[in-house]
């Protein structure tokens, strides 16, 4: 039998069919349309620009070619890996922090980890407070979890504080969402208000989630926090990691949670119904990493510091009445000039007059309030220049 015009095979759920797609590659359909003599910028997609370490393809090329390279690995992920996580952690957070290899599991991604957290630690109904400007996948999978995401607003600057969150507290508050270095701004979390968070935490029984992706592009090498050196950390206290941006190994999808080993039990639960266990090719490269690639490491960290003053130095003049408001590991927080029209318009235009490739601000707000999301790390440090007469060109045509 044929299928009747109209005719509905599947009925498909509210919960996905509310949700908006995905804002990485949404504009895909209008790349032919960029302009010949403007070749594409594509500042959009947070993604590292140059290839991973040798010594992580040499051994990712090893493994891919040995007979039990393919097979499934420990439900938390390799323990060799897990020690030198672990051993990275010690030295990161300093010899005080009190963390042991229960307290880490790796996982398909950090964005597996938030999920599998998030489902551990929430019911549906259940309020998560998320700092916004959010990382959109989070606000996307609270929703599709069936928890109740709040938006916790800085009542200045880009850091909240306990005050702005104790403002949006109830008793179904599970637990609240940093993102420090933050995706999208770039904006790093200072140590002292993490401090405070987590006695806000303690306070009131909740969880604080503390998404660490872009730890390894703090400034000057700093330790993100002294949360682990808590008596009680593991009561309150879940830290989300990835190896894609430090490592260049984001197509593999090698992440890590850090927390209670009676949260990992369940966390592990949850992961066994979707991956079973993390991809053992990219759990391999990101160990050689780990363990053999550190001067490498730290050449990438300085070279997208590179790209950032860069970008910082491009903007100092707001071209075309572009504003940088903060930049930091991958990304900088633009305010576009065109109060009366929608963000998502002003991208659409970038890409078609300019060959300019963003994200639009309402990707990681639940309002319009004229922000773009400029991803430098990914743009050869040679052509982030071509900003400035750009957007200076693109702001002269929109006034016509």
């Amino acid at each position: 039998m044929g299928r009747t015009s109209g005719q509905v095979r599947v009925r498909l759920t509210k919960r996905t069919l509310t949700q908006p797609n995905s804002p990485i590659g949404a504009h895909a359909h209008l790349l032919d349309r960029v302009p010949h003599n403007k070749p594409l910028l594509d500042l959009s997609q947070g993604a590292p620009g140059f290839p991973p370490a040798p010594e992580i393809q040499q051994r990712m090329a090893e493994v891919a070619a040995h007979p039990d390279g393919s097979r499934y690995g420990p439900l938390r992920g390799l323990p060799h890996l897990r020690d030198a996580l672990l051993d990275e952690l010690r030295e990161v957070y300093g010899s005080n922090a009190d963390l042991a290899v229960d307290d880490v599991c790796i996982t398909s991604g950090c964005n597996q980890a938030f999920t599998m957290v998030v489902s551990a630690i929430t019911e549906p109904g259940d309020e998560v407070m998320l700092a916004v400007p959010y990382y959109f996948n989070h606000d996307m999978w609270l929703q599709l979890d069936g928890a109740v995401p709040t938006y916790l607003h800085p009542s200045e600057g880009l850091s909240p504080s306990v005050a702005d969150a104790a403002a949006l507290l109830t008793d179904r508050t599970r637990a609240i969402v940093l993102v420090t270095p933050g995706n999208p701004t770039g904006h790093t979390i200072e140590p002292e208000f993490l401090a405070e968070f987590i006695e806000f935490a303690r306070s009131n029984d909740v969880v604080l989630i503390i998404d660490e992706t872009y730890r390894s592009f703090i400034p000057g090498g700093r330790a993100p926090h002294g949360l682990f050196a808590e008596p009680d950390w593991r009561d309150h206290v879940v830290s989300l990691h990835s190896f894609s941006k430090d490592l260049a190994i984001p197509g593999q999808r090698v992440g890590a949670v850090v927390g209670s080993p009676e949260l990992l039990t369940e966390v592990a639960k949850l992961i066994d119904c979707v991956t079973i266990c993390p991809s053992r090719l990219g759990q391999e490269g990101a160990h050689a990493g780990l363990t053999e690639a550190g001067k490498w490491r730290q050449d990438r960290v300085d070279e997208i510091a590179a790209k950032q003053r860069r970008f910082e130095e491009v903007m100092a003049d707001k071209p075309g009445g572009f504003e940088l408001l903060s930049a930091g590991a991958y990304y900088g927080w633009v305010r576009h000039p065109f109060v009366d029209r929608p963000t998502g318009d002003v991208v659409e235009a970038l890409l078609l007059e300019q060959g300019i490739l963003v994200i639009p601000g309402t990707a990681f707000m639940p309002t319009d309030e004229q922000h773009l999301r400029f991803s430098f790390a990914n743009a050869d440090i040679d052509r982030i220049g071509e900003l400035t007469n750009r957007l200076g060109d693109f702001a002269d045509r929109s006034q016509r």
